[in-house]
């Protein structure tokens, strides 16, 4: 894949949500790149995490779920590129920016004796209390009781009161022992905290000590920030000053006047704990605390941006073209999008999603017509003559007779196939760069399935966009995809060609899924079915996620998650069968010449 552009690259994903007080992790540690004009399918079992997963694309999280760490870059250059007038106004706010930044400048000569006095306030805490390392042991501790109470109530909830009595008067007491012994570690916690207290109120000297370190720190760091800034900082400042601007330059003035608030103070907190704000990793940190980073290039005219954008077209030379502008470039990271008006600009009109049950994604009360033209308005920023042309021809494209004619009909007198080509003629009304499909094909019977996988992969052709599939039906898969990512327990565990994954497989899971299939049944044999349930995705995973199921198991499957292995330079899979050392397993009879059998269930 060396010579294809990587549209979304996605590092080190996890993914939570709230759930009745607990913490479910959804995603966890997924890095994938996805190129552009590919056909990727992610396959698993239902609550593997597929659709949470692509939900991460487009911000369509639920509200209770939240996105803990790692990375999603969307590689778009129009959005990346961003400009915001330079007129005399936006000079003079660059020009207060700038000072108040000069003067956080000083406090960077004092960062290394700043971090001393936070570490002796840090002694002082441990000395009257509890370390920080201390506080952060007891909740942990705390939190892990609180959910083995939760676990056990639930599992108390499902026993029968007639036929279980035993087992919820066993409940009912472990219940109440919990609940004792939670209490006696949060009193061996507070009796803790009252001992050092006592303590320190008995040792006099070290409060003496203490406040005369502080005192001799704190004239040393007054000393140290009246040093003067010099001219290549202020050069740095006036930058990061352009670069403040050009951040929040895309925000209503309300929502501009608290992000650039919030970056002048993160910019403060960056100096004052002496951040290398000269390095770009640390300096994006920085910003995407508040809102992501829009790098400074330069200061450049309408006219000179509009030439590069289009090169093909004549320089303009009128007075309006000749306004100067600040001209920046963004890296867009998705997981730090947390502003609606960021995600009005990829969602819909950059990544859309094709979602399984077309009557639930369409609305009952507009007409077809209305509903892919008021997209096309809101995307696109045209009148609503043209958006109506423009959603008759997409209508056209998809495969609706009389696109004219229908236009101004309900989705009540539209078929189920016909349904599901509007909603992705609505996806594609606004040309997006992604096509995420959730399960496209689920609700409609097989020759019509046959179809709306066809009309896809043809729409892909003349638009040009990456398709990510989500499915189960591993038919489809072979139809449709060139990629594979394999998901279990919210992991990667199998990711490759479709070739590779499909006739080479190397991890347990892929091989118990593809002998699922029922083309693979022979006469009078027992569909192959996986025994067990995936692990529960409330507590940590020890070792691989898919050991307690896996009949090739391995000891150190049960004490050590697998890295990924590489197979080839697209094939790789998460299991230790991979490892030098490991003993040597070949995959299950019914799936070795897969694509003979394969050949041979369909007469080809």
């Amino acid at each position: 894949m060396e010579n294809k552009k990587t549209i979304l690259s996605i590092k080190d994903l996890y993914v939570k949500f709230r759930v009745r007080g607990r913490i479910l992790t959804a995603i966890r540690g997924i890095s994938l790149d996805i190129y552009e004009n590919e056909t990727i399918a992610i396959v698993g079992e239902s609550g593997s995490g597929k659709s949470v997963f692509t939900k991460t694309f487009a911000g369509m999280l639920d509200t209770n779920g939240f996105i803990d760490q790692g990375s999603i870059i969307f590689n778009d250059e129009e959005l990346s590129d961003t400009v915001v007038a330079y007129d005399d106004s936006a000079k003079r706010l660059v020009a207060a920016f700038a000072e108040k930044l000069n003067e956080y400048s000083h406090l960077e000569f004092g960062a290394d004796i700043y971090k001393e006095m936070l570490e002796l306030d840090a002694q002082k805490r441990a000395k009257n209390g509890l370390s920080d390392e201390e506080e952060a042991e007891f909740k942990k501790n705390l939190k892990a009781m609180k959910d083995d109470r939760i676990n056990l109530f639930n599992l108390k909830q499902t026993y029968d009161p007639k036929q279980e009595k035993d087992k919820i008067k066993e409940a009912s007491a472990r219940l109440k022992e919990m609940e004792a012994e939670y209490k006696a570690y949060e009193k061996k916690r507070d009796d803790l905290k009252k001992e050092r207290k006592n303590a320190a109120e008995q040792d006099p000297e070290f409060m003496r000590q203490y406040h005369e370190k502080k005192a001799a720190l704190k004239a040393k760091y007054d000393e140290a920030i009246k040093q003067a800034v010099s001219e290549e900082t202020k050069e740095r400042n006036l930058v990061l000053a352009k670069e403040i601007l050009l951040s929040s330059g895309r925000f209503s003035l309300r929502k501009r006047r608290k992000c650039i608030k919030g970056l002048l103070e993160a910019l403060r907190k960056a100096m004052e704990m002496g951040v290398d704000l000269n390095n770009e990793s640390e300096r994006n940190q920085v910003f995407d605390a508040v809102t992501f980073r829009v790098k400074f290039l330069n200061e450049i005219t309408v006219a000179e941006h509009e030439k590069l954008l289009h090169p093909d077209q004549p320089l303009r030379t009128d007075e309006k073209s000749q306004k100067m502008l600040l001209h920046g470039y963004c890296i867009l990271n998705l997981a730090s999008f947390n502003d609606a008006t960021d995600w009005m600009q990829v969602r819909g009109a950059k990544i859309a999603t094709v979602f399984q049950d077309p009557m639930t994604s369409l609305n009952p009360i507009l007409t077809i017509g209305k509903q892919i033209s008021s997209i096309i308005m809101k995307h696109q920023h045209c009148s609503e003559n043209d958006a109506r042309l423009r959603a008759i021809e997409i209508m056209g494209k998809v495969g609706i007779p009389n696109p004219e004619q229908r236009f101004d009909d309900y989705p009540f007198q539209y078929s189920g196939g016909m349904r599901q080509r509007i909603v992705i003629a609505i996806a594609l009304s606004c040309q997006p760069k992604i096509l995420i499909c959730d399960e496209p094909t689920t609700a409609l019977d097989v020759t019509i399935q046959a179809q709306i996988l066809q009309l896809i992969k043809d729409l892909q052709k003349e638009f040009n966009f990456t398709t990510v599939f989500i499915t189960h039906d591993l038919g489809v898969v072979a139809n449709v995809a060139d990629r594979v990512a394999v998901l279990y327990a919210g992991q990667v565990i199998e990711v490759g060609t479709v070739e590779e994954v499909f006739y080479d497989p190397k991890h347990p899971y892929t091989w118990a899924l593809l002998s699922s299939l029922p083309q693979l049944a022979t006469k009078n044999a027992k569909l192959y079915s996986i025994t067990g349930t995936p692990p529960s995705l409330y507590n940590a995973i020890v070792g691989d996620a898919f050991a307690p199921r896996n009949p090739y198991c391995l000891k150190v499957d049960t004490l050590a998650e697998p890295p990924m292995f590489k197979v080839t330079d697209t094939h790789y899979a998460r299991t230790w069968l991979l490892h030098p050392d490991a003993p040597k397993v070949d995959k299950p009879e019914i799936i070795q010449d897969i694509h003979e059998k394969l050949l041979k269930t369909y007469n080809l």
